[in-house]
C-alpha cells in the first residue's frame, strides 16, 4: 500500500484523536485506519501546514484512478456534514485516505469491504490554514 507523508496540523490532530477515542463500532475500521495515519502523520503548528496540504475544512478535487472520476470535496468532521455541500466527513474511507497528502500525491487505500482504490490530489482549492481561518 502506497502511503505519501502526510503532514496533520496539531489543532486537527487533537481533534481527530477525540473522535477516533470516541468512535461508534460502525466507524470502528475507519477509526482504527485514521489512528494508524495520525500516529505517522508529521504533526504540526497550524501556521506551518503547507498550502497544498489536504486540512480538515480544506475543499479538494481529488480523482478516484481505478474510475478515472474526478470528485470536489470538503473535508469536514461528522457533525459538520450536514451543513457542508459536497462534504466529506472524515469518518468515511475516502476522507481519511486523503487528510494530510498533498496535491500531485497518490494513496492506496482499503476500503472496509477489503476492496482497494487509488486517489490522487489534483488539487487544494481551498484550505482554511492559508486562509488563516483556523481555532484554536
Amino acid at each position: 500500500m502506497s502511503r505519501p507523508v502526510i503532514v496533520v496540523n496539531r489543532l486537527d490532530a487533537e481533534r481527530l484523536q477525540r473522535l477516533i477515542d470516541n468512535a461508534s463500532p460502525k466507524d470502528a475500521a475507519v477509526a482504527e485506519a485514521l489512528e494508524v495515519e495520525l500516529e505517522r502523520a508529521e504533526v504540526v503548528d497550524p501556521t506551518e501546514i503547507p498550502a497544498d496540504v489536504v486540512s480538515m475544512n480544506s475543499q479538494v478535487r481529488f480523482t478516484e484512478l481505478s474510475r478515472d472520476t474526478q470528485l470536489t470535496r470538503t473535508l469536514v468532521y461528522p457533525h459538520a456534514l450536514a451543513d457542508t455541500p459536497e462534504g466529506l466527513s472524515v469518518m468515511a474511507p475516502v476522507g481519511a485516505a486523503l487528510l494530510g497528502i498533498k496535491a500531485g500525491e497518490v494513496i492506496d487505500w482499503s476500503l472496509p469491504d477489503g476492496r482497494r482504490i487509488q486517489l490522487r490530489v489534483d488539487a487544494v482549492l481551498w484550505q482554511p490554514e492559508a486562509a488563516k481561518q483556523y481555532h484554536r
